[in-house]
């Protein structure tokens, strides 16, 4: 049949060793040829055609392994269900200019997975084994893929697990390395709009010499009850303070705390409990092509009334403007994004190819 013919050369092409099982056959498409209400997308679950996965097991990752199905068969003993054993990364592919379709900084989410799955006892995962992993999930869903000038994305979520029998804790007996995907549409559909933030106070986000910098569920999982208090309360970020002292900027609930200050610096907090924002790192390497200088120190809770510009930092939105932060009886209200506004506009212009990549930010996706 065409299309299973057509599938099996996009593997061919991409060199995955997919067992018989698997081959079900998907055949490659156009991007945007799912023809969704594209404008109506926001950042939640679409369902798309397969993900796929690889096993590392006797010392060794096997080969790829494509599914329809969005499902896991997993013992109910796996590490990843009783000690949270897992790391997951967030990425983006676009539909450029160009009509061909780009990963956006994938090899900094594959060196943030490395340094989170070594913190967390997990095997490495092969360079060569995540891009291949991601490209093939955008190549099997491109249809997925929102055309260009609509403003959305193809979400890509790679997830690391341990499973199978293991009542103590301790090395699991496999593990998987899935990616999967979801259309996503442009999170802000009529320019940057600030948002109210809030400090948190009585919760900790991560302590000093723990896994903040890991980009695993637990984290993420803890922050769940806080950020629902302050979403109703008013305030839809949360923001918190480091865990020893609660004197210093850590980073929003989902997103890292960047600023520019009184001198025009583009300024982040430095710490080793914070997780290492992709898009951060990103606009830390734009900025001084813009000539902004770039300070990554330790920010102190005192010294935010003196900043002009203030945003959180991510892959679902790049830059989330703030326009107050709230500490007890004390607002601080900041000024639109200006220079933070140019990085932004930067960013979504690499990724969407309408500049050029001087950076090595992109890759095509054949």
């Amino acid at each position: 049949r065409p299309a299973v013919a057509a599938a099996a050369a996009c593997r061919r092409r991409a060199g995955l060793r997919l067992p018989l099982a698997a081959q079900r056959g998907l055949a490659t498409a156009a991007p945007g040829s799912k023809n969704l209400d594209w404008g109506s997308l926001g950042f939640a679950y679409v369902p798309t055609d397969c993900m796929v996965s690889y096993t590392f097991k006797d010392g060794k990752w096997g080969p790829a392994e494509m599914s329809t199905e969005p499902y896991y068969k997993l013992h109910a003993f796996s590490n990843i269900l009783h000690y949270g054993q897992g790391v997951f990364e967030g990425l983006k592919a676009h539909c450029c200019a160009d009509g061909k379709v780009r990963v956006f900084n994938s090899d900094m989410n594959w060196e943030r997975m490395r340094n989170g799955a070594s913190r967390l006892g997990m095997p490495e995962i092969p360079k060569d084994v995540f891009t291949e992993g991601v490209d093939f999930v955008v190549r099997e869903n491109l249809g997925y893929v929102p055309p260009y000038g609509e403003g959305g994305s193809l979400y890509l979520r790679p997830l690391l697990f341990g499973q199978g029998a293991q009542l103590g804790l301790g090395v699991a007996p496999e593990y998987t390395f899935s990616v999967m995907c979801s259309p996503v549409g442009a999170y802000y559909k009529s320019g940057l709009k600030a948002v109210d933030s809030l400090v948190i106070e009585g919760y900790d986000r991560a302590a000093p010499m723990g896994v903040g910098a890991v980009k695993c569920p637990g984290n993420y999982a803890a922050d769940v009850r806080p950020a629902r208090e302050a979403a109703q309360s008013g305030y839809p970020i949360a923001l918190y303070l480091d865990a020893k002292d609660h004197k210093y900027i850590e980073e929003f609930s989902t997103s890292n705390f960047v600023a520019i200050d009184a001198d025009g610096n583009y300024v982040t907090p430095k710490s080793d409990s914070i997780l290492p924002s992709t898009t951060n790192k990103v606009l830390m390497k734009l900025a001084p092509s813009l000539g902004i200088n770039v300070a990554e120190r330790p920010v102190a809770w005192e010294e935010v009334s003196t900043l002009k510009e203030i945003a959180a930092c991510g892959t679902a939105v790049v830059l989330t403007p703030i326009g107050s932060i709230t500490r007890g009886d004390q607002k601080l209200e900041f000024g639109e994004l200006d220079q933070l506004k140019r990085l932004y506009e930067k960013v979504k212009a690499l990724q969407v190819g309408e500049d050029e990549d001087t950076f090595g930010l992109t890759r095509v996706v054949e």
